[in-house]
C-alpha cells in the first residue's frame, strides 16, 4: 500500500461527506431561500477548516523537511 493511497482515502471521504451534506440539505423540508442561505455557510465553515488543517499540514511538512535536511 503506498503513502498517497490514505491520502486518497481521506480526500474522497471528505468528497462524500460533502456531497451527501448536499443532498441531504435538498430534501430537507426547508424553503429554497433558507436552504442556499444554510448551504453557503457550511461551505463558508468547510472552507475555514480546510484552511486551518492545510495550514497545519504545511507547517508539518516544513518542519520535517528542516529536520531531515539537518
Amino acid at each position: 500500500m503506498s503513502k498517497d493511497s490514505g491520502a486518497g482515502f481521506f480526500t474522497g471521504l471528505l468528497v462524500g461527506t460533502l456531497i451527501g451534506v448536499v443532498v441531504g440539505f435538498m430534501y430537507a423540508p426547508k424553503s429554497g431561500t433558507e436552504t442556499r442561505r444554510i448551504v453557503k455557510e457550511k461551505v463558508a465553515n468547510l472552507r475555514e477548516g480546510a484552511s486551518g488543517v492545510a495550514g497545519k499540514v504545511k507547517g508539518a511538512v516544513q518542519s520535517r523537511m528542516a529536520r531531515e535536511e539537518e
